[in-house]
């Protein structure tokens, strides 16, 4: 049974690698619940509750590519381990001070921002480390492995235990949170690697800290294959973004589903994913990456155009277990084709582009869909959605072959 989830073919490094992910998303899962109810706890101002997102959001947009450099100069494994020690102690600190009752919002907000930044450092050096793990052709089912982790821990199993263990105890599910961050850090250091692709350049190779950021995006820009699919992200994340963004008002305006209505979208969402995720090996053998990307933004498409269309609860759901098994399955194609073209000693680099890319998208589309909401009605975000999608998958067709099929290319 393990064997028929992690192929031995994937080695014993990818085994220690998947285990620090899984043991990273259940502390992670536990906080995705309590985190808004810590900050709920300290204040109602909606301006105040805005802040935390803005905070989570924000490193991504000021560090990935600085964080992609520094993955690029340093050893990949040591920056993963010691940047989860750093989220362990961050959230040791939270801890004391929700014991001590001197918890405030300033420091909740204050902690969501260093703990993102931690975060930007460590996602920078463990996506780059994957395609030194296992061989190429298997990074498709590599990938979907580590997808099916977030998953099933950070989206399905932790928030129902982390609301639990806040009801408990405020400061338990950060205290799990913590030990979770020092066990995955400790297992990091079991994955064994060539010092090659520990670290991304050799020594005395680099050209100065702004130089080697400048090189990352040069090259991605001089990379048409790479360039597109970055793009791409972008923009159908400003979509993606939009409609989402009042997906909780969608839930009770236009199905009239209660919380435990919305959550059971969300859960719908994850549930399609595992079933994207557990197919993806069947598909990758059966189907070109291309054709696989070029479904997956059309189930975009119409996704967003049903639920524009729909009243129907039940309807809603099976959409949402769909477009989950769509975005997981082309998050995992995305990826794998992203580590199969960019050359090692820029993984770090053109890696924190792509960070940059997913979250500026997010940025842009979440105000678009709060202000079509609030002048159109609540399902005017979604019929945006459906537009610019339909309008991307028109102009990007013919790219996908491209995409799918590009190789690495020198720094």
């Amino acid at each position: 049974m393990f064997d028929t989830a992690v192929p031995p073919r994937l080695g014993r490094s990818f085994r220690w690698l998947l285990s620090s992910t899984l043991v990273n998303n259940a502390g992670d899962g536990v906080v995705v619940a309590a985190g808004p109810l810590l900050v709920a706890s300290q204040t109602h101002d909606p301006f105040l509750v805005s802040l935390a997102l803005l905070f989570d959001y924000l490193p991504a947009l000021l560090f990935s590519v600085v964080t992609g450099v520094v993955a690029d100069r340093v050893e990949r494994r040591r920056m993963v381990a010691i940047a989860n020690v750093l989220r362990a102690l961050i959230l040791a600190v939270l801890v004391a001070t929700i014991v001590t009752g001197s918890i405030s919002i300033v420091l909740v907000l204050a902690t969501i921002f260093v703990l993102g930044t931690a975060e930007n450092f460590a996602d920078s050096a463990s996506s780059a480390l994957l395609p030194g793990v296992v061989a190429r052709q298997d990074l498709g089912i590599a990938n979907s492995r580590m997808q099916g982790a977030f998953i099933l821990l950070n989206q399905l199993v932790g928030p129902p235990i982390g609301a639990f263990l806040f009801a408990i105890g405020m400061a338990l599910p950060f205290a799990a949170n913590a030990a979770a961050f020092a066990l995955g850090a400790v297992l990091i250091t079991r994955v064994t690697l060539s010092e090659a692709a520990l670290i991304g350049r050799g020594p005395g190779e680099g050209s100065g800290f702004w130089q080697e950021m400048a090189d990352g995006v040069r090259w991605l820009t001089h990379h048409p294959a790479m360039r597109t699919l970055a793009l791409t992200i972008f923009a159908f994340n400003i979509t993606y973004g939009a409609a989402w963004s009042v997906l909780v008002l969608y839930a009770g305006e236009r199905l009239h589903m209660d919380a435990v209505g919305f959550g059971l979208l969300t859960t719908a969402s994850a549930l399609g994913g595992i079933l994207g995720i557990a197919s993806y090996g069947a598909l990758e053998r059966r189907f070109a990456l291309g054709d696989i990307m070029r479904v997956g933004l059309v189930i975009e498409t119409f996704t967003h155009l049903s639920l524009a269309l729909t009243t129907s609860p039940p309807v809603a759901l099976a959409i949402m277990f769909v477009f989950g098994a769509h975005a997981f399955i082309w998050g995992t194609t995305a990826t794998t084709i992203r580590q199969r073209a960019v050359p090692n000693e820029l993984m770090g680099r053109v890696g924190g582009v792509y960070r940059l890319a997913i979250v500026g998208g997010l940025v842009i589309g979440v105000p678009i869909g709060g202000l079509l909401a609030s002048g159109y009605g609540i399902t005017a975000p979604f019929w945006f959605a459906f537009a610019g999608s339909a309008l991307l998958v028109v102009l990007l067709w013919r790219q996908f072959g491209h995409i799918a099929h590009s190789e690495p290319r020198p720094a």
